[in-house]
């Protein structure tokens, strides 16, 4: 599983713009070249959504990969809009939860399902739900590293450290090789004292761990879903489009200095 890097995108908050970041992400990662796998393993299907397939046509999910009824090279399907290859997600997946708790090996049932194919991608992402869960550890176990978008407001700050805690706990039991990958700043408001202070607390202790692109409030980002396309494609003119654009760069040039 070396050839592919592997992020999860993971905060147990919920609105902080995770599934905007793994969407428009991955469609940015392929713009520039990369073969790129968005894996949607939120119940919700957003990122399924998000990404222009209809989260309720689908007879094969995500779902049936974790329960080891489907392959996962026959599972993943394209979005057509964001030219990557999508393993999709819808509410199945919330019954999931439930039955891998009798099942062996149940925190690395994603981890096995990709091994067969990491091989033909460049970047696996994956969108976790809000929520420290089995499907979210599942996240953590397959993946190299995390990346962790996050608001600057202050119970932002109280729930990373809860998520920091959580990842030390997954490296020291069932991923020893795991880390953070970084910090992404999202839904910024330069015109926020609380904000800008956040920002600065967060680079005073985590470093060159928070990336330098900062994702603005930007209404583009919040409209493009509906249009079935990341918003890099709907409308890569937009603030948002051009953070994302700049945070896969950034992604790239941090991994060819590994």
């Amino acid at each position: 599983m070396s050839m592919a890097r592997i992020l999860a995108v993971v905060n147990q908050k919920g609105g902080v713009g995770k599934t905007t970041t793994s969407v428009n992400l991955a469609a940015a990662l392929a713009q520039a070249g990369q073969r790129v796998l968005l894996v949607d393993l939120d119940p919700q299907g957003n990122a399924t959504m998000g990404s222009g397939v209809d989260k309720r046509t689908l007879s094969r999910t995500v779902y049936h990969v974790l329960l080891g009824l489907g392959e996962a090279a026959n599972i993943r399907t394209r979005s057509q809009s964001g030219r990557y290859d999508l393993m999709p997600a819808n509410r199945e997946l919330a019954g999931a939860e439930v039955e891998l708790v009798e099942m062996p090996n149940r925190e690395a049932r994603l981890r096995d399902a990709l091994a067969g194919i990491a091989g033909d991608y460049d970047y696996i992402l994956i969108d976790c739900p809000p929520s420290l869960s089995l499907l979210t550890i599942n996240g953590l176990v397959a993946a190299q590293a995390v990346l962790i978008p996050m608001q600057c407001e202050y119970y932002a700050l109280e729930g990373l450290s809860d998520l920091v805690g959580t990842i030390k706990r997954v490296r020291a039991h069932l991923n020893p090789t795991l880390e953070i990958a970084g910090l992404l700043r999202t839904m910024f408001d330069p015109r926020n004292t609380l904000s800008l202070q956040v920002s600065e607390q967060l680079e005073t202790h985590f470093g060159d761990k928070v990336y330098r692109v900062l994702v603005p409030r930007n209404v583009r980002l919040a409209e493009a879903p509906s249009y079935g396309a990341p918003a890099v494609v709907w409308d890569p003119a937009s603030k948002g489009a051009k953070a994302y654009i700049a945070l896969a760069e950034e992604l790239l040039a941090r991994r060819e200095k590994r």
